[in-house]
């Protein structure tokens, strides 16, 4: 029954205090294409390890009271079952390795909670039921999924820096950089105040009127720019014919990736320095670029960035091979149709909780 327990940890320890995991940073060199930048977060302070003075054979559990095994002349009440450092870290390292410190407490109180409780249900003899057994099975599958999915990533972590080269060679693209300024000419003007509210007709009416009249002011901004008008003026200008009483944003990007910028816009990294794009129309509403200067990023500075990308690629490769080798039919008659938008799950059982404390009688209601 304790290794029923220490499944059911290995399967649910997510929950107890996973720190978010940090958002990738993008990759070197790039910029976000975005005119306001968000405000700075505060730095959180690094988690600290356990203390180092505690060592490894040191008692950091005690359950008094219980014994996995008592003698029959020994007394229930003087029984203690101990786990030290070692003992214990060993089963965060096969749980959730990295744990931070913060959430080690309430894992271990659960964790040495469950062993009670497990240790109850073996002296009733639960463990010789046939949902146990059946759970078991269940559960050994999950965790030798996991163990696979564990595997692949260590393997599809060792990236050759030769296929680090190779992939630079072959996509350097990817890595140019172009210092860009950018005309952003809104898809439509800001409606006129007015105390009747429109009918949709007329607001219907109003937007396709506003878009051609913002799509000309558009080709004419255009037209300014590559007789050498200046960008800042003419972005003005732009929010102005727009009915926008916000500030302009500022025109220069700075240098800026391929990633960066919109599918549609990517290809102005292409153009040559000093030439003007046409106006680019997108949903929101329509772009007009200059490339000032455009350079390469160096291969030790896009190191990190290519293994992880071929790290990702030789991952999602080696879990469809896995995938892909078998096919899955099943009675619809029985399961009903597929949900759409749905992937494969499978749940995860997790640890039973403990009951809550009784109230003290004072605290009934009368």
């Amino acid at each position: 029954m304790y290794k029923y327990c220490l499944v059911c940890l290995l399967l649910g320890a997510v929950a107890f205090g996973q720190a978010a995991s940090p958002k990738p940073a993008p990759p070197a060199g790039q910029q976000p294409a975005a005119a306001t930048a968000p405000a700075p977060a505060t730095a959180a302070a690094p988690a600290k390890s356990p203390a180092p003075e505690v060592a490894p054979d040191a008692v950091v559990i005690t359950i008094k009271g219980f014994c996995s095994n008592p003698a029959p002349d020994k007394d229930a009440a003087v029984c203690a079952t101990t786990i030290t450092r070692a003992e214990f870290e060993k089963i965060v390292d096969a749980v959730q390795p990295s744990m931070p410190p913060r959430s080690r407490r309430p894992f271990a109180d659960r964790y040495a909670r469950s062993r009670v409780m497990a240790k109850k249900a073996q002296d009733m003899g639960l463990e010789k039921s046939a949902s146990f057994e059946e759970r078991m099975r269940f559960v050994r599958i999950q965790i030798l999924a996991q163990e696979l999915s564990k595997a692949l990533q260590e393997q599809a972590s060792q990236v050759p820096d030769k296929d680090i080269e190779d992939y630079y060679r072959a996509n350097l693209a990817k890595f140019d950089q172009a210092d860009l300024e950018r005309i952003y000419v809104p898809k439509e003007k800001t409606p006129p105040d007015g105390e009747k509210t429109p009918t949709p007709q007329e607001e219907q009416k109003f937007q396709e009127e506003s878009e051609k009249a913002m799509k000309a002011e558009a080709d004419t901004l255009h037209t300014r720019a590559v007789a050498g008008g200046d960008f800042a003026k003419l972005q003005e200008q732009a929010f102005e014919a727009a009915g926008l009483k916000t500030g302009a944003p500022n025109t220069a990007m700075g240098k800026v990736r391929r990633s960066t910028l919109a599918q549609n816009q990517a290809a102005v990294i292409d153009m040559k320095p000093g030439q003007m794009s046409e106006v680019i129309a997108d949903p929101n509403g329509f772009y007009i670029y200059k490339l000032k200067g455009k350079d390469t990023l160096p291969l030790d500075q896009v190191h990190e960035e290519i293994k992880a990308t071929l790290r990702s690629q030789r991952l999602q490769d080696a879990m469809q091979a896995v995938q892909q080798s078998v096919t899955l039919a099943f009675d619809e008659n029985y399961f009903g149709p597929e949900m759409p938008g749905r992937g494969p799950m499978m749940p995860s059982p997790r640890m039973p909780q403990p009951p809550p404390p009784a109230k003290p009688a004072s605290a009934e209601p009368k």
